[in-house]
């Protein structure tokens, strides 16, 4: 079976294909488990993995354990690996549109930003955290949105000291949507003990850089992963570091050749999963001792 092609069903979508070793990935951290539906080329209809002769063979470890002031976790969830996305063509293309129309008409924006986080987080696979989910509340930073939205039309005023100020009103509101988001994840329904430490003036300073390398045409690729790198150093309240693998020439390539498909416009929704998917790759997590002394 080592060589098939494996589908599942997550939260009513089909999901796949993955080759059999990462579909082992996903049962040993609890994303796919017996009662899920599966499907690979040869079957009649979709069964249930766990009714699949040698699918769960040998045992997935010892059950989940509790730990004091933090989320169930499992003997294996020590491991590593990088994030992956499952999200369709259609579905991404859709929650983005929201996205953006809810900025631009301001008022549905703290809607359309929790819904889009929360759906992106619900497609998201994270290694040693099944089921992973966003509990934010449009409530908690409703106002963020609002302003980002209004800066939106802000940013056409053409006097330069509006659009400096614009600049530092951005980056920092966006340095609370970091912190917000980070505070707000939760694997199998129980929230996790992390956070973003990154300091306000370091994010804006990032936040600054980045706007100013556009001038150099491809050095914002490298300001990029940095900027990336930076922010991943800075999530704390886990035992795994959060990595960023890409480098400044894969950013680049990759993200002008996903401008160029988006000139043409009937592209647009295949190269977003495509861009989307390859970006969420790029993140891993690592034993923070190996990486210490990798």
């Amino acid at each position: 079976m080592s060589n098939r092609s494996w589908f599942f069903a997550s939260q009513g979508q089909q999901q796949g294909p993955y080759p059999e070793a990462q579909l082992r990935q996903f049962i040993a951290t609890g994303t796919v488990t017996a009662e899920t539906l599966v499907w690979s080329e040869g079957m009649a209809g979709w069964q249930k993995a766990g009714e699949i002769p040698g699918l769960f063979s040998g045992g997935s470890g010892p059950p989940p354990i509790s730990q004091a002031g933090g989320p169930l976790v499992s003997a294996g969830d020590h491991g590593g690996g990088p994030l992956s996305i499952d999200v369709g063509v259609w579905s991404l293309l859709g929650q983005s549109l929201l996205f953006v129309i809810g900025l631009v008409l301001v008022i549905p924006a703290p809607w359309t930003a929790t819904g889009f986080y929360r759906w992106m987080v619900s497609r998201l696979h994270v290694p040693g955290r099944p089921n992973l989910g966003f509990t934010g509340e449009v409530g908690d930073i409703w106002y963020v949105f609002v302003v980002l939205g209004l800066c939106t039309y802000a940013g056409f005023s053409g006097y330069t000291s509006v659009q400096l100020i614009l600049l530092l009103v951005e980056g920092f509101l966006s340095w609370m949507v970091v912190r917000w988001i980070a505070a707000n994840l939760s694997s199998n329904g129980e929230r996790l003990p992390i956070e973003f430490k990154g300091s306000v003036l370091g994010y804006v300073g990032w936040y600054l850089l980045m706007t100013i390398s556009v001038i150099t045409i491809i050095g914002w690729a490298w300001v990029t992963t940095a900027w990336m790198r930076w922010i991943c150093r800075n999530i704390g309240g886990t035992h795994r570091e959060v990595v960023f693998n890409a480098t400044g020439w894969g950013v680049l390539w990759r993200t002008l050749l996903f401008g160029l498909a988006c000139g043409f416009l009937i592209p647009i929704p295949w190269v977003l999963r495509w861009y989307t998917r390859w970006y969420v790759s790029q993140f891993a997590l690592v034993e923070r001792t190996a990486y210490a002394n990798a």
